[in-house]
């Protein structure tokens, strides 16, 4: 696994209680009946929109405050807004998550749902259905092709997190097939839309690449798009304010500057 001192605290304190969560164990097996995500981001494609996961965010220890609204009110608008997928915070210590409201949510929408936590034992995988789980490539360490294993055996869809070259590398011989880079350090909590554009070039048109973190404008979509991104996953960028606006917004990046250029293009 990662050594902790190349975290910042921030993060050191996510991954010691994630260890302490899995050495509470569990005893019943999760059996996932999946949706696709990729067949979500075709569909979203084919509909004029730019593939995006909206992430359900109370609070971060990146970000001030906390959002108390239903989660399900805030998933439903995000759909409204076009998001082909959700992410669902489920880490309760310090994102005020928890596998009830993945629930809640995954029962009111008709879109993939990841269940986004810090996975580090085979045991939490068992935590609850999705259709997708998170695995962090620099948390999970020499661990990763086995935990993809299980998480398939389940039936589980898996999206690997990557930061740099060589953890695509290691994503990508354990059998990666959905890869996200993350735009954010985890050493100095920095974003840099650059980490993304280093790395996906990197990526064969087999995998599906996501780009996580930073993403807080239709600029930055584009940016990302450009950049080779099959799909966005945002978060604070949503919560802050009218998520199903924030989402509209974001998803309709491509075609609104289209438009904007046809307009501007036409003679007159």
């Amino acid at each position: 696994m990662e050594d902790a001192t190349e975290l910042a605290p921030a993060v050191r304190s996510i991954l010691s209680a994630a260890r302490d969560r899995a050495a509470e164990g569990r005893t019943d097996r999760v059996d996932a009946d999946p949706r696709d995500l990729r067949a979500a981001f075709d569909r979203a494609e084919a509909d004029g929109r730019v593939p995006l996961i909206a992430e359900i965010k109370p609070t971060s220890p990146t970000t001030d405050g906390t959002r108390g609204d239903d989660p399900v009110a805030l998933a439903e608008g995000m759909v409204a807004g076009g998001a082909a997928a959700l992410s669902v915070l489920t880490e309760p210590e310090h994102f005020g998550g928890s596998v009830a409201v993945l629930e809640r949510v995954r029962e009111a929408v008709d879109v993939p749902v990841l269940r986004k936590d810090f996975v580090v034992a085979e045991s939490q995988l068992d935590a609850v259905e999705s259709d997708v789980v998170l695995l962090i490539a620099r948390f999970v360490g020499d661990d990763l092709p086995e935990l993809l294993a299980a998480a398939r055996d389940r039936g589980f869809q898996v999206l690997v997190e990557v930061h740099d070259r060589e953890e695509l590398t290691r994503a990508l011989d354990a059998g990666a097939t959905t890869v996200g880079v993350n735009n954010r350090d985890l050493a100095e909590l920095v974003v840099d839309l650059g980490t993304f554009e280093s790395v996906a070039p990197h990526v064969s048109d087999e995998v599906t690449l996501i780009a996580e973190s930073g993403i807080g404008s239709p600029g930055d979509v584009r940016r990302m798009r450009a950049a080779g991104a099959d799909a966005l996953l945002v978060g604070s960028a949503i919560m802050d304010g009218d998520v199903e606006a924030n989402t509209r917004a974001l998803t309709r990046a491509e075609a609104d500057d289209g438009d904007h250029r046809d307009t501007t293009e036409t003679p007159t």
